[in-house]
This record gives C-alpha cells, structure tokens and sequence, in this order.
C-alpha cells in the first residue's frame, strides 16, 4: 500500500519486455483474473459515474439548509443518511462531494506525472553534471515529510482549491521523478541504445524512439499509487482549512464541520470519512493489482 511518505518503487519488469505489444497483453489478462484488483475498479468506476451524474442522483439541493432538520440521524425519512449541522441532505452532499474529492485526489497525480517524468528522464539519459543539479534538488523536498510539505505548501500559498492542487502537484513531482530518473538510468545502458547513439542517432530521437516508451509504463504504474495517497491528503488540507471552501460538498471539508457532531451523530459524521476510505482503498489496490500484473517476475 502507498504510504504517506510517497515511498515505493516501479515495478519489477525488464525494461526489454514493455517494448513488445504481447507484453501488455499479458498485464491485461493478468489483470482481468486480479478479482480483488476489478472489485476495485468497479468502485472507482462506480463513483467517477457517481460524480458525473451527480445533478441526476443527488436527492436534494445539497446547498439548502433547514436547521430544524440538522444532525437528523441516519434513515430519517427524506434524509436517508441524515442530515448535517445545518440540515443539509448528507446523501446529496456526498453525492455532490465525489466532485471536488476526486478532482483534487486525481488532477495532481497526472500533472506531477508529466512533470516528473520529463525531469526524471532528462537526469538520467543526461547523468553528469544535470543529474547532479535536478536531482539533489529533487533531494531538498525528501527531507521533508509529505504531510508536512502540502500544509506548508497550502499555507503559504493560501487557501483554496486551486492552491491545494499547485501544493500536492509540489508533493508528487520528486517521487516520481526518482522513479522515472531509476528506469531511465538502466534503459540508457541497453544494447540497442547504444547502437542508436553509435549509428549517430540525436538525443532527442533515442529518447523518444527508445527511452520514452520504455520508461513510463513504469513510472504510470507508480504514479496510480499514489493517488490514494493524494485522496487523502486533499482531504486533510480540506479537513484543516487549506483546501476548498464553504459552503461547498467535499468530504474533507465535511468532516471538519462534522466534527463537534461527533458525540450525538457519529454515524453521520463518519461517512465523509468512510468515503474517502473506501475511495483511496480502492485507488490503491488497483495501483497493486496492476504492479503485480507488470511484474513478470512474479
């Protein structure tokens, strides 16, 4: 499971093999006999349709307050999962909630994906001198922890969600750039690229032809991880203030105005919570069914 230190590793696969197409039709049957791994595809699915059809599912206005229904408990009748602290539907601010949660758990993850993969790739097809100047620079954001990182990123940028991603955006570039730096260091010393320098072949066409494709299945694989691990961060900047704003439905923020409600209405108040858990479970054992399914070692 991805951990809050973003720590991890590619999974193991010769870099020789992803360049054949039956390769990856393996990783896809493979996967598709990961039970466990398409239980958990279903759920993303599942809620990603949730989030787009949001308008459609939601019960009620999620935005309308009725304070004589606040902190209704679970399976009042009109309020099927109860009501918050100021009488809003908990179903539909759930509903609504999926909206904002993904898109700050998921949009940073392909961002930093792209940025650390062209720092990672260009360090180590590079070495020398580059290498040593992105990344020990890379090295300055691992000597913090990343919870850290993203409240000092968030806090200094101020809140709001689009600071929060430009924060967690931060957060996920060194590790994924170290990834990409790793592959790329042992594809730069295969044969064939080797050859393709030796026949007079541009940097930029062996990186392209040859080191690109080899690298990012890798780095994807890694990338998908942490997603999970995204999800909850996002959700504890929202928990703290530092992400999105009331009024508006997103479960970090929801525990937080949940949270004195804790002792008359737990139930109510845990399901932003149960939410994000079993979104960032499910992230994360996809993320380990497809490392597996790579892993033509195994």
């Amino acid at each position: 499971m991805a951990s809050l230190t973003l720590s991890g590793s590619a999974p193991a696969v010769p870099v020789e093999a992803i360049r054949s197409p039956g390769y990856w039709r393996g990783v896809l049957t493979r996967l598709g006999r990961d039970k466990v791994a398409m239980v958990a595809l279903a759920i993303v699915l599942a809620i990603v349709a949730i989030a787009i059809l949001a308008p459609y599912l939601a019960p009620a206005d999620p935005a309308k307050a009725t304070m004589i229904r606040r902190l209704k408990p679970i399976g009042t009748p009109g309020y099927p999962l109860g009501a918050d602290e100021l009488g809003r539907d908990m179903l539909s601010r759930l509903i609504y909630g999926a909206r904002l949660s993904l898109v700050m758990g998921v949009t940073p993850v392909p961002i930093a994906f792209v940025i650390g993969s062209i720092l990672g790739i260009t360090a180590g097809y590079a070495g020398g001198l580059v290498n040593q100047l992105i990344m020990r620079t890379i090295d300055v954001f691992f000597a913090f922890p990343s919870v850290l990182l993203a409240v000092a990123l968030s806090g200094a940028l101020g809140a709001g969600l689009g600071n929060a991603l430009v924060s967690l955006t931060i957060v996920f570039v060194p590790p994924i750039a170290r990834i990409a730096e790793s592959v790329t260091t042992q594809v730069r010393s295969l044969d064939y690229v080797e050859a393709a320098r030796t026949s007079g072949a541009s940097a930029a066409t062996i990186i392209r032809i040859h080191v690109v494709p080899n690298v990012i299945g890798p780095v994807f694989v890694y990338a998908t991880g942490l997603i999970s691990v995204s999800m909850i961060l996002a959700a504890g900047l929202s928990f703290l203030g530092l992400g999105v704003r009331p009024p508006e439905a997103e479960w970090g923020l929801m525990l937080n105005t949940l949270r004195t409600a804790i002792y008359t209405q737990p139930a109510v108040a845990a399901l932003p919570g149960i939410m994000i858990f079993i979104t960032s479970i499910s992230f994360n054992t996809l993320s380990d069914g497809l490392r597996a399914a790579m892993d033509v070692k195994a």
